[in-house]
């Protein structure tokens, strides 16, 4: 079954994704860009196409979102997956069911901090990178992109639709919610409640492993993060069309500081349309 580490984009999926990687995938903890390979993105277009669904037909697409997950589903065998999609019902249509859902931890990042990490990622304007969390609701599409990522469409919806859609995993206590500010000021603590949550779930009991789990940590540092991208690349940094060079995936990280760099039109924009999600999450 899936364990779906679920987001909205520039939110700390990567980073999570790097913790449970070199845990999980590794014998030393000690962390590479090859081991996040270990957990794979849906949805994935590279995926329908084995199966056999017409890429070009979006409905067609939707509507075998559950069937390609029971393919890929191997009941004895707990499997990791990202997504950047809302927990959405289309036409009847659900993103996933319980079948194959054993739980999901949700990474939230401060939105106005994620409005200043998109802006850099995309190479797009302050008020651009506002209005896309406000009010644009897939990514993707592009069939003539080499890279798989950008050919499919992901149905993110707004960066509140996203994070409140996920809540539903909560009735069942199948829901961890972790905050990216909380994994750059804490992150020692945050991993071991993640590893506590994921345990849980999978019904065995918790015993860490520490010298792995320090490997761990210290590996993935934003530091040696962007150590490892200047010397190897990153395969998901995006490129800047006009110059066609490449945009530093690790760019500020913990000194992205939205109250320095954003413009206070942007962050009222942004403050006026989240204002009930901030409150709620503590960062109003």
């Amino acid at each position: 079954m899936f364990i779906w580490l679920a987001s909205y984009p520039k939110s700390g999926n990567t980073l999570v994704r790097s913790l449970l990687s070199a845990y999980f995938f590794s014998k030393d903890g000690i962390y590479n860009f090859d081991l996040i390979k270990n957990i794979k993105q849906f949805p994935n277009i590279e995926l329908f196409q084995l199966y056999g669904v017409d890429i070009n037909n979006q409905k067609e697409v939707i509507k075998n979102y559950i069937k390609v997950q029971d393919s890929i589903n191997q009941k004895n065998i707990i499997q990791f997956l990202k997504t950047h999609s809302y927990l959405f019902n289309i036409d009847g249509n659900g993103f996933t069911n319980l079948n194959n859902s054993l739980g999901t931890i949700y990474i939230v990042r401060d939105p106005r901090t994620v409005v200043s990490s998109l802006t850099n990622f995309s190479n797009i304007s302050q008020i651009e990178a506002a209005n896309r969390l406000i009010n644009r609701t897939q990514i993707g599409g592009d069939l003539n992109s080499k890279k798989s990522a950008y050919r499919t469409i992901v149905y993110t919806g707004t960066w509140n639709g996203n994070y409140n859609s996920w809540k539903s995993f909560k009735s069942n206590g199948k829901y961890l919610l972790i905050k990216y500010e909380d994994l750059i000021s804490n992150k020692e603590e945050s991993l071991k409640k993640i590893l506590n949550f994921i345990h849980k779930l999978k019904n065995i009991k918790f015993e860490i492993n520490e010298i792995k789990f320090k490997n761990v940590i210290e590996s993935t540092s934003f530091e040696n993060m962007q150590k490892l991208e200047r010397e190897k690349g990153f395969i998901e940094s995006s490129t800047n069309k006009k110059t066609g060079e490449k945009i530093a995936f690790f760019n500020l990280g913990p000194k992205n500081n939205w109250k320095k760099l954003l413009d206070l039109e942007v962050i009222k924009k942004i403050e006026k349309a989240f204002k009930k999600e901030m409150e709620e999450l503590g960062y109003l």
